[in-house]
């Protein structure tokens, strides 16, 4: 991977919170999660995640990936509000290791 070519992104780990003992209507339990690794999603087998709660969450991730400055809102805001307003659950966003990528493997346009 040449040095003009390589670019590094964040692995991210989105993960259900909730209050003890709280109703979630999402569906989903707490400590529910899924990992993003370059742009695919992982789940854990056997476990579903709402389209939903995706929906509330995915505009976010590509900004969490990247390396931003530390006074940058996206270094340190890591949670997300369920959509629906009556659940009390909440997306936390973790950023994990970094993985590297190559322009030349990721798109067919070339830089300008």
């Amino acid at each position: 991977m040449a040095g003009d070519d390589a670019f590094e992104l964040y692995d991210l780990r989105v993960e259900v919170i909730a209050p003890p003992g709280a109703k979630l209507w999402c569906n989903a339990a707490p400590g529910d999660w899924f990992e993003l690794r370059g742009e695919l999603l992982h789940l854990p087998p056997g476990q579903g995640f709402s389209i939903y709660s995706l929906a509330a969450v995915l505009p976010l991730l590509a900004a969490k990936q990247r390396i931003t400055h530390p006074n940058d809102w996206m270094d340190s805001d890591a949670e997300i509000a369920c959509p629906d307003p009556n659940c009390p659950s909440r997306l936390r966003i973790t950023r994990l290791g970094k993985r590297r990528f190559a322009r030349s493997e990721t798109t067919a346009t070339e830089k300008s």
